[in-house]
């Protein structure tokens, strides 16, 4: 006995990959369904070898349906998550839109995953950002063993995270760029992407954070632990697919680079390649449609009486998005919902 899923947001880049990773991951669906805004009616996407048909979520009927997997933006997720909770349906949301309330889950299964037993306080589980989630997962086990302080990231972030029509403008401004010389006014960016790094992701707040800023250190406290103080820069790379974060760590006990390697190595989630010659470590390139997290450049931060420092990767639709929302639905599956044990 399988589940019957719904995935809100089909036709767009995270839920075309929800159901790619829902079909490879063998999880047990026995009824699927593709939902998307009335202007998708009609087209089809592909789960496994079966093509869906594209239905309207403003009318869907969610009753009897066990898990609706969103990735629709905060606008729609307010508007129609509701309709799916009331049904009885679980809802794991993808947007910002319920991370920060108390009484939702916040959940990187790697991570905290004892507290998929809140859901039940309102039927919803929210997925975090996608350059918290890789974060988090090689912070936890470096927390455990010695109490993380403090944490100084800077992201490099890829144009995928803005959607599809970013990465069709970087694609856009680099062709007309390198072909013809031709300059391209910004849309999506408020400057060219091309040939070019954007210090600014989300909107400015008054404190001179971006609140994607205030997003890791928000979500880092909520996941990990409150006590833990985070200071984030995050940056718009000219790279399709893939995040990438410089993350030093302060820590209130010692922890020898050798240690850690160790600690990281063993932990759920995570891949260290960390050879010290040219070519040794993991780019945005190498990570394009892999599960795991990966740690490289590990070495001890000079400048602090306990701190390292590493460089961390990971496919940002996967990881950061479609495939934690997939492990919530299997840890719910597991421990919650039991079907067919």
């Amino acid at each position: 006995m399988g589940y019957r899923i719904a995935v809100a947001g089909a036709t767009g880049n995270v839920g075309r990959e929800m159901l790619n990773i829902l079909s490879e991951r063998q999880f047990p669906v026995d009824d699927i369904a593709a939902l998307a805004s009335s202007r998708s009616v009609g087209e089809s996407v592909d789960f496994g070898s079966q093509h869906l048909g594209v239905q309207d979520l403003a009318e869907f009927d969610f009753a009897g349906w066990d898990i609706a997997l969103f990735a629709v933006g905060s606008e729609a997720t307010e508007l129609y998550a509701p309709l799916a909770t009331k049904a009885g349906c679980i809802v794991i949301d993808n947007s910002s839109l319920h991370r920060y309330d108390p009484d939702i889950p916040l959940i990187v299964p790697e991570v905290n995953p004892d507290e998929i037993a809140n859901y039940k306080n309102r039927n919803i589980i929210a997925n975090p950002n996608c350059s918290t989630a890789q974060m988090v997962v090689a912070l936890k086990p470096l927390h455990d063993h010695a109490n993380i302080e403090r944490v100084v990231v800077a992201t490099y972030q890829s144009v995928s995270g803005s959607g599809k029509a970013a990465m069709d403008e970087l694609w856009d401004q680099t062709k007309a760029l390198f072909a013809h010389g031709e300059s391209v006014d910004p849309k999506e960016y408020p400057k060219q992407i091309a040939f070019n790094v954007i210090p600014h992701i989300d909107r400015f707040m008054d404190d001179g954070f971006t609140r994607e800023e205030w997003k890791m250190d928000v979500e880092t406290k909520k996941i990990i632990d409150p006590s833990i103080k985070v200071n984030a820069t995050c940056v718009r790379v000219p790279v399709f697919v893939g995040h990438s974060e410089a993350i030093s760590v302060e820590f209130s006990h010692p922890i020898s680079v050798e240690e850690a390697h160790e600690i990281l190595r063993v932990s759920p989630g995570l891949m260290v390649v960390d050879e010290h010659k040219d070519g040794g470590y993991i780019t945005p390139m190498d990570c394009i449609g892999q599960y795991a997290t990966y740690v490289s450049r590990l070495r001890k931060d000079n400048t602090v009486e306990n701190g390292l420092s590493f460089w961390c990767v990971a496919d940002n639709l996967l990881k950061g998005a479609a495939l934690n929302a997939v492990q919530i639905a299997e840890l719910l599956g597991r421990r919650v919902l039991k079907k067919g044990n």
